[in-house]
C-alpha cells in the first residue's frame, strides 16, 4: 500500500514542499530515492528504534520511500517524523485521511522524542501559502512557527503524541500567538546607551549621520580611544524594526539555527561582530549545505568589523558585491540560493601598526611608509564603499571626569527617525530604496542638487585636499543626510563642508610620515 505525507525543504530563506511517498509491499527490499543525503538515509535506524519504544510494528517487507521532486537534494534529519508516519500509514497503523491536509517535520531521537529543527519559520510560511490546514512539528519549535497566522500549529513532544493525535485519541491545542502584540512586547532597546559616553561629541555626531542615512562608517584611532564602545551603541539609535523587517530577519536566524529555544521573533536590530580570523565562507555564507553568513545575520542591522586591517584581504574582498547589491548569491553545482544582506558596515582600525599615528601625546614609532602600507591592507574598492571616515582621538581627563549630563540614545534616535521618515517619503516610488545610502547615480543627481555656492565649495575642497573622484558621490549622499537631519530641503554649503570632513582617508596627505 502507498501512503503520502508532506514535508518541506529549505533553500536559502525559502521553503519548498516535499512529497514523501511510502510503498510497503511483499518482498525483502528497502530503497530510499529522491536525492537523500546521508542524514536522511540514516533516518531508518532512528525511526525503527523510536517505533519499537512504543510497540509499533516495524515493517521488514519490501519498502520504497520516494522524496519528490526527485531532482532536489534532501538534507538533514528533519524528515524523520514524516517518513515514520508515512511508514505507519502504509501499514495501516494510523489513518491516512488527515495526512493530505497536514505538513509534518521533526527529528526523532532513539527514544521517540522529537528534537527541534532549523528553518521552521520559512517552512510554516510556505505551508500556509500552499493551503495546508496544519503543521505538526516538535513542540520546541511551536512558538517560532506560531508567528504565522491562518495555520494551525501542532507542537508535540514525542512520536506517540503525534500518532495519538492523528488517530483522534488525543487533542493537541494549536499554539497561537498574536504576531503584532508579540512584536510590540518583544522590542527592547540595547542596554548600552550614549549617555554613558563622556566626550567624543564629533564621533557621536558622525554615528548619528550614519544611522540617519544608513551609511557605512569607519573609525580610525589609537587603542583605548573608545571605537568599540561607540560602535556597540549604534543599534540603540537606529529606528526600530518594522514588523516586515522583523519577520525577514527572523527567517534568516531561523534558517541558521540562531534563535533561542524560547525565542520566536527577532524584534531588535542585529549586531554582529565576527573575529578577525573569520573565514570568507563564515562571513559571506555558503558551505556544502549553503547557510547564511555573518553579513546575512546582520541583515537590517549592524556588522561591526573591529581591527579591519587584521582581517584577511580575501575575506574582506568578498563583501564588495553584497555592499552594493544588498544581497549575496551562493552558487553550487546543483543549487543556487540567495540570502538578503542589507546591513550597515561599521569598522574600526588603528591608524598604524603601533597605533599612535596622529596621537596628541604619544609618538608614533613606525618606520617611514609603514602607515600608508598599513592602510593599504584595505583595498581601494572596499574603502570606496565606506561613506564616512572618522578620526577618533583619546578622551581627555577633564572630559572623562566631567559631570555634565550626556545626551541619551533615545534623544538621538528621535532625530534619526525624523530623518528616516523624510527619506521614506522621498523614495516611496522606488522599491527597495529606503535610505540615502542606497541611492544610485540617477537618484543622486535627482535629490542631491547643489547650489552654485555649495558646488564651488566642493570643487575647492577636492582640489586643495586632493580628494579622489570616488569621494564625490559619497560626499553628496552624506550631505543629503545632514540636510535631512536639519530638516532642510536644499543642501547648503554648511552641509557640504561637514560631509567633506568625513573623508579623512581620501586626503593625499593622510598617512604621510
Amino acid at each position: 500500500m502507498i501512503a503520502r505525507v508532506f514535508g518541506s525543504a529549505v533553500y536559502g530563506v525559502s521553503a519548498h514542499t516535499i512529497t514523501i511517498e511510502v510503498d510497503v509491499s511483499e518482498g525483502r527490499y528497502y530503497q530510499m530515492v529522491g536525492l537523500p543525503d546521508s542524514s536522511v538515509k540514516e533516518a531508518r535506524d532512528r525511526i525503527e528504534s523510536a517505533m519499537r519504544q512504543y510497540g509499533y510494528y516495524v515493517p521488514r517487507t519490501r519498502m520504497v520511500i520516494s522524496l519528490a521532486p526527485a531532482d532536489i537534494r534532501k538534507e538533514g534529519s528533519a524528515y524523520d517524523l514524516p517518513i515514520c508516519l508515512g511508514m505507519m500509514a502504509a501499514t495501516h497503523q494510523i489513518p491516512m485521511e488527515r495526512l493530505d491536509k497536514l505538513l509534518i517535520m521533526g527529528e526523532l531521537s532513539l527514544t521517540g522524542e522529537l528534537r527541534p529543527i532549523k528553518g521552521i519559520l520559512p517552512i510554516a510560511i510556505e505551508a500556509r501559502r500552499q493551503g495546508f490546514e496544519g503543521f505538526i512539528m516538535p513542540k520546541a519549535n511551536a512558538e517560532e512557527a506560531a508567528i504565522v497566522n491562518q495555520l494551525n500549529i501542532y507542537g508535540v513532544d514525542t512520536l506517540q503524541e503525534a500518532v495519538q493525535f492523528l488517530k483522534g485519541k488525543m487533542e493537541v491545542e494549536p499554539t497561537v500567538r498574536d504576531t503584532r502584540e508579540l512584536f510590540a512586547h518583544s522590542f527592547a532597546l540595547p542596554e548600552a546607551d550614549f549617555d554613558a559616553v563622556q566626550g567624543q561629541e564629533n564621533i557621536k555626531r558622525a554615528l548619528e549621520i550614519a544611522a540617519a542615512g544608513g551609511h557605512n562608517v569607519i573609525m580610525i584611532g589609537p587603542p583605548g580611544a573608545g571605537k568599540t564602545m561607540l560602535a556597540k551603541r549604534l543599534p540603540g539609535i537606529l529606528p526600530p524594526l518594522t514588523l516586515a523587517e522583523a519577520l525577514e530577519t527572523t527567517k534568516i536566524h531561523s534558517v541558521a539555527g540562531k534563535l533561542g529555544r524560547q525565542a520566536s521573533l527577532v524584534a531588535s536590530r542585529p549586531f554582529r561582530s565576527p573575529h578577525h580570523t573569520v573565514s570568507d565562507i563564515a562571513l559571506i555564507g555558503g558551505g556544502s549545505i549553503p547557510q547564511p553568513g555573518e553579513i546575512s545575520l546582520a541583515h537590517n542591522g549592524v556588522l561591526f568589523l573591529d581591527e579591519l586591517p587584521e582581517f584577511k584581504r580575501g575575506v574582506l574582498e568578498v563583501m564588495r558585491q553584497p555592499l552594493e547589491d544588498r544581497r549575496v548569491a551562493i552558487s553550487r553545482a546543483k543549487v543556487s540560493v540567495e540570502f538578503p544582506a542589507n546591513f550597515m558596515l561599521v569598522a574600526s582600525m588603528n591608524p598604524c601598526p603601533c597605533g599612535f599615528y596622529n596621537h596628541p601625546d604619544k609618538p608614533c614609532v613606525c618606520p617611514p611608509g609603514s602607515v600608508q602600507k598599513y592602510i593599504n591592507r584595505i583595498s581601494g574598492p572596499l574603502m570606496d564603499r565606506i561613506d564616512l571616515h572618522v578620526e577618533v582621538t583619546p578622551v581627555s581627563f577633564d572630559a572623562m571626569t566631567s559631570r555634565r549630563r550626556q545626551e541619551s540614545s533615545s534623544s538621538i534616535r528621535e532625530r534619526v527617525e525624523r530623518a528616516r521618515s523624510v527619506q521614506t517619503a522621498r523614495f516611496a516610488d522606488q522599491p527597495g530604496v529606503y535610505s540615502n545610502a542606497m541611492m544610485d547615480a540617477r537618484a543622486v543627481r535627482r535629490y542631491c542638487n547643489l547650489t552654485d555656492e555649495s558646488m564651488a565649495l566642493l570643487k575647492t575642497a577636492m582640489d586643495r585636499l586632493g580628494l579622489s573622484a570616488r569621494a564625490f558621490e559619497r560626499i553628496l549622499k552624506v550631505s543629503r543626510t545632514i540636510a535631512d537631519l536639519d530638516g532642510a530641503d536644499a543642501i547648503s554649503p554648511v552641509h557640504v563642508s561637514e560631509a567633506i570632513q568625513y573623508r579623512s582617508l581620501d586626503r593625499k596627505s593622510w598617512g604621510e610620515k
